[in-house]
């Protein structure tokens, strides 16, 4: 089901829509995930985080879940490849990689992109070329793609 938003009070407007029985396969959309890198008082722990919940935690074998009605999954409909696009606010430490994500289930379609029911990463695509390759292979995500892409970039 997509639902299409525009009001301002987003969770409010969520939770009195009712389903109207469209459904739809998966979207691919974008986002970004934190890398909470290990310091004087937290560990790191080899798992990317959402940005905005640190504490909501993106497994390798299983999807993400939220419930559209409160919060859900969000992600975006362009791609986005920096701190600045994806308004990540100063101050805040701890590098981030961006890259597509699948989503299904339920979801409320909102001006810039998506809140989903389900997410589970498909890329791993921009950021500091270590955390890239080491997240890829927690993941295990193909880098095949991504090399083949930036093969092509570099080619003469």
């Amino acid at each position: 089901m997509i639902i299409v938003v525009t009001n301002g009070n987003q969770n409010e407007l969520a939770r009195t829509l009712t389903h109207d029985g469209i459904r739809v396969g998966e979207i691919i959309a974008y986002r970004a995930w934190l890398v909470i890198n290990p310091g004087w008082f937290r560990t790191g722990d080899d798992r990317l985080h959402s940005v905005y919940v640190r504490d909501y935690i993106w497994h390798p074998d299983e999807p993400a879940q939220g419930d559209v009605r409160a919060h859900g999954i969000y992600s975006f409909r362009n791609t986005i490849r920096s701190k600045h696009e994806y308004g990540y606010p100063m101050g805040r430490d701890g590098p981030l990689l961006f890259g597509k994500v699948k989503i299904w289930g339920e979801i409320v379609e909102h001006e810039a992109g998506y809140r989903s029911e389900f997410g589970k990463i498909v890329s791993l695509d921009y950021g500091d070329p270590n955390l890239l390759d080491k997240f890829r292979r927690i993941y295990r995500l193909d880098s095949s793609v991504y090399n083949f892409q930036q093969t092509c970039r570099t080619a003469p």
